[in-house]
């Protein structure tokens, strides 16, 4: 596996932001470290291109016809290494060096298998998956879920398709479609869709988050749906507004904090068995990745209780939180950090006949990378235009890196919301 050949452009014409991808790329695979031949293409766009999705797809297919698979979606914003682009015509785009059985496209069209094999029959096994998907799908939660149970591992990263008007995704798979349904244009709305990758595809995958605590952490003891009742056995619209300092008395200064306050969820089940282990994370003020942020959608004087934009049931531990921008860097340099320190090479013992040697263990390089952040964290909320990728370039180092800015970010089988899900390929340095 080489580099991952790049490129990205802005232009009110789209044909000449095309143009200059394809310049870009062509220059790339000229080199000795990037592929030369890649197959597999991630093409995101911004919504001002949507009306052109389909012609884009087929003009990029007709111009690099080595690239025989194609996925991606739109955003109000889309990234690449050391810049962003927002409320502008732009695309990113990014040629992976995986040959065709490492990994499976899928759509409505072309679905995996309750297996997460391809329904063709062919053999490969979904081990991670990228999805896209649109946020108006019914039931996306547990649609997410299920995809999530098809793969392996049962990690999935990506996003929900960000625009101001209509939302497309791009899946054109080699590997065609299921028999009846005719042929597919790659130009998908509604539903989810993106690329399965096998075992042998090397992934390190990490979320940060956007929102600080500003509440101790409690267990919903009663709920109803989506309103929280009672918090450790109190109401829970008492123990808000003592959270906050605030009184339902003075709306004029109550109604400002409380449109800034956010929730951070961690619901029970199978997914809390491995809760107690970030409690480093908000030892030191931060959520860790397994907490959900959601909104506040109103209160209940009369029952006295708050109202969470998702299902809150008992047993769900819940903390009030607000957007932090400091935290937000933080927690990104954390993540890359940690991605760095994965590619690293570490001592393992290896021995023969009973002896054994400290060796080092192979280090990795990154390949390529995806970065899936929220719409509302990009631009000056980091301090200025691409403030939040030069964070990322200034970690990972000159990397390959595309990305979009969605209306909520998928990692692991969680839908999230004001974090960012940053995703490298590896390869052996």
């Amino acid at each position: 596996m080489k580099r991952f050949p790049h490129a990205h452009a802005t232009h009110p014409q789209w044909r000449m932001a095309a143009a200059m991808v394809v310049a870009q790329l062509r220059a790339q695979m000229a080199l000795p470290d990037h592929a030369a031949q890649p197959s597999l293409g991630l093409l995101y766009i911004t919504d001002h291109y949507v009306p052109e999705a389909e012609t884009i797809l087929e003009c990029l297919s007709a111009e690099m016809p080595e690239v025989t698979d194609w996925v991606g979606t739109v955003g109000v914003g889309v990234s690449a290494n050391n810049v962003e682009y927002f409320d502008e015509p732009a695309m990113s785009v990014m040629l992976c060096d995986l040959s065709p059985d490492q990994y499976r496209v899928f759509s409505g069209v072309a679905p995996l298998s309750v297996s997460g094999r391809a329904e063709a029959g062919d053999g490969f096994s979904a081990h991670t998956a990228l999805v896209h998907a649109d946020g108006a799908t019914p039931e996306l939660a547990e649609l997410i879920h299920e995809m999530a149970e098809r793969t392996g591992s049962g990690y999935l990263f990506g996003g929900l398709a960000g625009s101001r008007g209509s939302t497309v995704q791009f899946a054109l798979g080699s590997s065609g479609t299921l028999s009846g349904h005719g042929a597919s244009s790659g130009v998908f709305h509604g539903g989810l869709s993106g690329v399965a990758f096998a075992r042998e595809v090397d992934i390190v995958s990490r979320v940060t988050q956007g929102a600080q605590p500003v509440s101790a952490e409690r267990v919903v003891t009663e709920s109803d749906g989506n309103l929280v009742l009672r918090l450790d056995g109190e109401p829970a619209l008492d123990v808000l507004l003592r959270d906050l300092s605030i009184s339902l008395d003075h709306p004029e200064h109550a109604m400002p904090r409380l449109r800034s306050t956010l929730v951070g969820l961690i619901k029970p089940g199978p997914g809390g068995a491995a809760l107690e282990t970030n409690q480093t994370s908000r030892q030191r003020g931060a959520f860790g990745h397994e907490v959900i942020v959601r909104h506040l959608i109103g209160l209940d004087p009369a029952r006295r209780g708050v109202a969470i934009a998702d299902l809150v049931p008992e047993g769900t531990r819940l903390s009030f939180c607000e957007r932090h921008v400091q935290a937000a860097r933080a927690d990104l340099m954390r993540v890359c950090a940690e991605v760095r320190e994965e590619l690293e090479p570490e001592a393992v013992l290896v021995g023969s006949e009973g002896d054994v040697d400290e060796a080092l263990a192979a280090p990795r390089a990154i390949a390529g990378a995806v970065y899936v952040s929220c719409a509302g964290r990009g631009g000056p909320h980091f301090g200025g235009p691409s403030a939040e990728l030069q964070i990322v370039r200034h970690a990972l180092g000159d990397v390959p890196l595309v990305g979009f800015f969605a209306g909520g970010e998928i990692a692991h089988h969680h839908l999230y919301g004001y974090t960012g899900v940053l995703t490298v390929f590896t390869r052996p340095a």
